[in-house]
């Protein structure tokens, strides 16, 4: 399993970005799939989480702000991300437990993520 993010970049408060993460050794649409962050002398969070048959997780922090999603052609995982703020800034990473649920309705298993992407920087500044 391969994860590649990319769509990283600097932007000002309120703005937005798109970061993407393509797969390659699984079909994402039937895998859970993750967002996590990790900012400067913080432990790592996750974000948001998209299960095999589409349910989706939000952290508080970014609810109502990002949209995780799926596109199945390019069989990637998108992070649409609005309204950013200075504490958004941080690595963000892909990831998936690798774990075949085509059906299932649940993806926080935080611990469970297993695979891992390189990390996409975000900074939110003026």
């Amino acid at each position: 399993v391969e994860l590649v993010e990319s769509g990283g970049g600097l932007v000002q408060p309120a703005g937005s970005l798109r970061l993407s993460c393509a797969a390659s050794g699984l079909t994402v649409r039937y895998y859970p799939m993750a967002w996590f962050r990790q900012a400067p002398g913080k432990e790592r969070e996750a974000i948001s989480c998209v299960s095999g048959d589409g349910t989706t997780f939000y952290a508080d922090a970014v609810k109502g702000r990002f949209i995780i999603s799926r596109d199945n052609g390019n069989n990637s995982v998108n992070l649409q991300m609005n309204s950013l703020k200075p504490e958004d800034t941080a690595v963000y990473y892909c990831a998936t437990d690798g774990l075949f649920d085509r059906y299932g309705s649940t993806c926080n298993h935080w611990e469970k993520y297993s695979f891992w992407g390189q990390g996409t920087q975000v900074t939110v500044s003026l």
